[in-house]
Formats: structure tokens, sequence, C-alpha cells
């Protein structure tokens, strides 16, 4: 299988969310700021190598919390 991550909303989260291509696992790349987004929401999907291909994908919401609150 292979993962790609698709459809960030807001697209700043390309800049600090990125998924391992050969496992799925998620992963920080940069810092969260709750002042600047509090929820990031984007798609993983999971392709095989057959032929043809399949595909499937699920819906990811990161919800940033404020813990100085």
């Amino acid at each position: 299988l292979t993962y790609t991550v698709t459809n960030f909303i807001p697209a700043s989260g390309r800049d600090v969310i990125s998924v391992n291509p050969k496992t799925g696992e998620i992963h920080l790349t940069g810092a969260l700021d709750f002042e600047e987004v509090n929820v990031f929401n984007f798609r993983i999907e999971a392709r095989d190598q057959g032929t043809p291909p399949l595909s499937g994908h699920c819906k990811v919401v990161l919800e940033v919390l404020d813990v100085n609150d």
C-alpha cells in the first residue's frame, strides 16, 4: 500500500503535517498554534499496487487544544 495526503483545510496544513507513504503514520513537521489554526481537516488515501489499483480513503480531523487556557 501507498499512503498520500490530500485536501488540506486550511492549505497551510501541508507545512506542518506529513504522512509516511509506506506506513500511513501521521507526523507533525512544524509547530501548531491554536491562535492561528485550531482545526486541520485532511484526507488520507491508501492505494495498492494491483491491476487495476484499488484505493480507499479516510477523513482526519486534527483539533489543536489551547493548553495555556
